[in-house]
């Protein structure tokens, strides 16, 4: 092996080897399985346990192995069972549990859509900051509010047994919360507590009975307020009780200097919530305690009575009881939110939620949509391409080895990159357009074969005149990629980070992986040709004499579609990702018409509900996906199931966008967009010239639009088939973008070819020339790139499905428009004369030749 070579295999190997070192474990063992075989030291005790957890895991199916664990676990203590040191742990049970989790835990990350789980942005209420006159200490006001809600909000949701939470902080006022595996039923309460603000404050009271000497004629005294307990009774009835309450806490008690928290059960077994004070609380609560014996002290959180106990002695320990008609549920609640206050009161603007029974199935379809698409791709390469097509399906191998390496890299991706929905979508997306760069080669290759070079010449010819196009076509890809991962948020950020590492993952595999095997069989004697087969036979069609008419048409689509979307589909042609709004997911026993559903939903004054039956076109199950106006959920939801018994609707899901994320979106679909189109434009005139370039953007420009007009003309097709403008969409849009000008620039790099060769003939015939050269390379990528997309969009199901759709439209129009409409404006630009810069290449290229 020549030394060039070997330094490529070592570094192959090393490559490859770190990919599968970086992956093992792909997926880890359940939860339930690790805490039963790490275990030691086992006694009746941790028996017990076992056997509870056993029996949750069979009937709790729908909840995580970590959730019946917790409830498994109960109040017992299991440090004795794990060697780890959770000693300044506040809960230690849920310590050890996540540390079981992380270490046990497989090294690809999914997202919630394929896990199930609950998302939320809260934005913090920073009104209270303004009033500041200097600006720095308002900012410093709003950052310490912003860390404290984080650390407060952590401690809530570690209440819930959720494994591997994520809470990152985003600018000056929000917080994104990932609560992955978290149940629906869990789901509500989440909302509440992580929302709560919880500002707690003990005040002296009186019952209104003692308390009859102080209001006269009905009027309260100043300083003081009547406020309401509700109860609960024995016989489970609401019973009130008025209390006379100061405005204001006692010595300034208030739940900063509550230390800890705990639901607990009095000696007849009620429920109550056991308080903690620190140092300083204790002694001004002994104070208080002290000074008013046989007084009331109200309890008050977040301006609302909570109880109102009576003091019959000092109370010096630190500690007192909040007891009251509780049930489990809301004294766990209220300790939850009493250990932690929040300075600033926190609002939902945007909530995902997923069964995790939904997202178990998500996973499925996107599996087998990508297994599917892999093999139609790899076995259309291996029959069109045979030995060559083999090679290049080792390459493609390589580069989904390659691709889950980095993904699930802790150290180049900082954590490891989160596999969502969009991102399956990106991994098969990548391997059709892997195929892209063995084309040119094998097309190349074919090209110099003929004009009668020996297989070691055509090989180095082919791979040298395709490297110019194959890095120009990824560069050009890897723009909207790039943008993709820098600007998009969430599954959509994931699904640019995926691309972008594919597309240099194809790259590298094309370029070196191939080259390699090629040179080492011919070195060896192994490989004597390479034939393919060559169903697309050179071809002299006059492409230009159509651009015209083409041109024409082609507009005049994109008007009227765009034009019905507009005036006819009006707003209803933007998802809740852009305009706001819940959006529900259902599943069902019986199928209720969706005009019935609409109607009902109408009068019980839910306006404007968008009612579509979705179908898995793989399994034939259906989903019901409802569109109501924010924060519309819970009051659709209970209308539809007490209105439509027969139909057994279930809530399997829910997105919830607030109006202001729906304009940040907007805002960051124009903005990404424009960015893409202006450095497309930007290379394209530094690589070639600036009329290529304003050829491809305006070619970029009409597919967009293109797929946007089809896209609104779904609206033609009954409410059921009308599809809407989501963050799934603008993925799909850059990707056309990154497809499209991939295209146009193969076009384009053999036309720069043919003028600096002086090809004789016309402008246009050269252009048609080109055309005809190209159009092998251009059906046959577009022709798996289709098929791979097209497994997406038969087997994919959810947001993968109108991923498939808009770019199985945006292929066809991409293909269509390099010809048509990048190159004829070309041609039209320079008014059918050669470009001067090719002219002089020319006559220096044929001096040189006399000289």
């Amino acid at each position: 092996m020549k030394q060039n070579n070997l330094w490529k295999f070592l570094l192959v190997v090393f490559v490859i080897g770190w990919s599968f070192l970086q992956m093992n474990p792909l997926v880890g063992p359940n939860l339930a399985s690790v805490f039963k075989e790490q275990a030691h030291r086992r006694d009746a005790a941790f028996t017990n346990i076992v056997a509870r957890l056993d029996k949750l895991q069979a009937e709790r199916t729908n909840h995580t192995a970590f959730a019946n664990l917790v409830e498994a676990v109960g109040t017992n203590s299991i440090t004795n069972y794990f060697g780890y040191n959770v000693s300044g742990e506040r809960n230690q049970t849920l310590a050890i549990l996540n540390r079981l989790q992380q270490e046990n835990a497989g090294k690809i990350k999914l997202g919630l859509d394929l896990q199930g789980g609950s998302a939320f942005v809260m934005r913090m209420d920073t009104n209270s900051f303004g009033s500041e006159t200097n600006a720095d200490a308002a900012q410093s006001k709003k950052d310490f509010a912003l860390s404290q809600a984080l650390e407060v909000l952590r401690r809530r949701v570690d209440r819930f047994g959720v494994a591997e939470p994520t809470l990152v902080a985003e600018g000056n006022d929000r917080i994104r919360i990932q609560l992955p595996g978290l149940s629906e039923e869990d789901r509500t309460n989440a909302v509440s507590a992580l929302q709560k603000a919880a500002y707690l404050e003990f005040r002296i009271a009186y019952s209104v009975e003692a308390s009859a000497a102080m209001i006269h004629d009905g009027a309260i005294p100043p300083g003081f307020e009547v406020m309401t307990q509700e109860s609960t009774g024995r016989d489970g009835k609401q019973y009130l009780t008025q209390f006379v309450v100061k405005k204001k806490p006692e010595q300034g008690l208030t739940g900063a200097h509550v230390k800890g928290a705990y639901p607990m059960r009095n000696p007849v077994g009620q429920p109550e919530v056991t308080l903690n004070f620190d140092s300083e609380g204790a002694k001004i609560f002994g104070d208080i305690t002290t000074e008013h014996v046989h007084e009331n002290l109200a309890i008050v959180l977040d301006g609302q009575l909570q109880s109102a106990p009576t003091i019959r002695e000092p109370i010096l320990g630190g500690s007192c009881s909040i007891s009251g008609s509780f049930t489990d549920k809301e004294a766990s609640s209220l300790a939850s939110a009493l250990e932690n206050p929040l300075q600033s009161p926190l609002k939902l603007e945007s909530e995902k939620s997923v069964e995790p029974t939904l997202g178990a199935a998500t996973v499925k379809s996107g599996v087998r949509s990508a297994i599917i698409g892999t093999l139609a791709v790899a076995a259309f390469m291996a029959i069109y391409y045979m030995f060559a097509g083999i090679v290049a399906d080792i390459a493609l191998i390589t580069n989904i080895i390659l691709l889950l390496g980095v993904m699930c890299s802790d150290v180049i991706t900082k954590g490891g990159i989160t596999l969502t929905l969009p991102g399956i979508a990106g991994v098969v997306l990548t391997i059709g357009m892997a195929v892209d760069a063995n084309v040119l080669i094998f097309e190349r290759i074919r090209e110099e074969t003929a004009k009668g070079k020996s297989l070691r010449g055509a090989l180095a010819a082919g791979y040298d005149r395709a490297f110019g196009t194959i890095f120009d076509s990824h560069v050009t890809t890897l723009i909207s990629s790039i943008i993709l991962a820098y600007l998009g948020t969430g599954t959509i950020k994931g699904f640019g980070i995926t691309l972008t590492i594919g597309v240099a993952a194809s790259l590298f595999t094309a370029l070196v992986v191939t080259r390699l095997i090629f040179d080492f069989l011919i070195v060896r004697g192994w490989l004597k040709s390479l034939p393919m087969l060559h169903v697309i036979k050179a071809t002299k069609l006059d492409f230009m004499k159509l651009a015209g008419p083409a041109f024409i048409i082609s507009w005049s689509i994109i008007i009227i579609g765009i034009g019905y979307g507009v005036f006819v589909r009006g707003h209803q042609v933007f998802g809740t990702d852009f305009v706001g709004g819940d959006n529900i997911t259902l599943s069902f026993s019986q199928k209720i018409d969706s005009d019935v559903l609409s109607k009902a939903l109408k009068e019980a004054k839910v306006t404007e509900p968008i009612i579509q039956y979705q179908k898995d076109l793989a399994t034939g199950s259906e989903l019901l996906e409802v569109t109501v106006p924010f924060g519309s959920t819970e009051a659709a939801v209970s209308l539809l199931q007490k209105d439509f018994p027969a139909a057994k609707f279930v809530q399997k899901g829910v997105e919830k966008i607030g109006p202001s994320i729906g304009e940040e979106i907007r805002k960051t679909a124009i903005i990404a967009s424009i960015i893409s189109l202006f450095g497309i434009l930007l290379y394209v005139a530094f690589r070639y010239e600036f009329s290529f370039a304003v050829g491809a953007v305006v070619a970029v420009i009409h597919d967009v639009l293109m797929t946007i007009g089809c896209y609104c003309l779904t609206g033609l097709l009954g409410s059921d088939h009308a599809r809407q403008f989501n963050a799934t969409t603008v993925a799909a849009l850059l990707t056309i973008i990154g497809f499209s000008i991939n295209d146009t620039i193969v076009i384009f790099d053999r036309i720069r070819e043919d003028l600096k060769l002086g090809v004789r003939g016309s402008f246009k015939d050269l252009i048609n020339q080109a055309l005809n050269q190209t159009l092998s390379r251009t059906i046959i990528t577009s022709g798996t790139v289709f098929i791979a997309t097209m497994s997406l969009y038969l087997f994919g199901g959810g947001a993968i499905n109108d991923f498939a759709f808009t770019f199985l439209v945006g292929i066809i129009t991409g293909t269509y428009s390099s010809i048509y409409i990048a190159s004829a404006l070309v041609l039209w630009w320079h008014k059918g004369k050669r470009p001067a810069t090719s002219t002089q290449v020319a006559v220096e290229n044929l001096a040189s030749t006399r000289a």
